[in-house]
């Protein structure tokens, strides 16, 4: 049996009820934002940033549906939003702890260049062939890609594809050297 509530107000009566509607659905707006965002911090904040973007648009909404569907609706947009946010946050952290696992293990895995030429060398030996001597010759002699390509007889884009490939090798390599990564590129 609906309640009262559920009763169709239309956009266009914000202007006359909205003390009646904020009171009628914010606990409802937060009860729905909750079960998505966890926070009950969260929830509120987003129905609130709805409630405020309406009555900042009080005057020039003219959607013609039911009350319940358009609030239900920007409540939900908000939080997916918000947990698309939450996401991206969550990868930037899980990176920075990643980097600040490498930069606390950097002091223990050398202590000398000789030990970073040594972690380098072994990395570029692990190459292919054909990367490792593609990368020798751009990275460790200075040569462009035409002069790669002339000297070895192949296209400047098989110089390029290749040279890329190495790189991606070695990233993935020297992951837990993060700093040497500078050195490649």
């Amino acid at each position: 049996m609906p309640d009262k509530n559920d009763t169709p107000v239309y956009v266009d009566s914000i202007r006359k009820n909205f003390d009646r509607i904020y009171v009628i659905y914010f606990p409802r707006l937060q009860r729905f934002a909750r079960e998505y965002v966890i926070s009950d911090e969260e929830a509120e904040n987003i129905v609130q940033d709805v409630f405020v973007m309406l009555w900042e648009k009080r005057n020039a909404l003219n959607v013609q549906i039911s009350l319940t569907a358009y609030l239900f609706s920007l409540v939900k947009n908000k939080c997916i939003d918000c947990l698309r946010h939450e996401v991206i946050v969550n990868d930037y952290k899980k990176e920075l702890a990643v980097k600040l696992q490498a930069l606390e293990e950097l002091n223990h895995a050398f202590s000398s260049d000789e030990d970073i030429e040594r972690i380098l060398r072994d990395a570029v030996g692990k190459l292919p062939e054909r990367c490792r001597e593609i990368f020798i010759k751009s990275r460790i002699e200075g040569k462009t890609l035409h002069d790669i390509a002339t000297e070895m007889n192949i296209s400047a884009n098989t110089v390029k594809n290749q040279l890329s490939i190495a790189l991606k090798k070695l990233k993935i390599e020297l992951k837990e050297y993060l700093p040497l990564l500078f050195f490649l590129t």
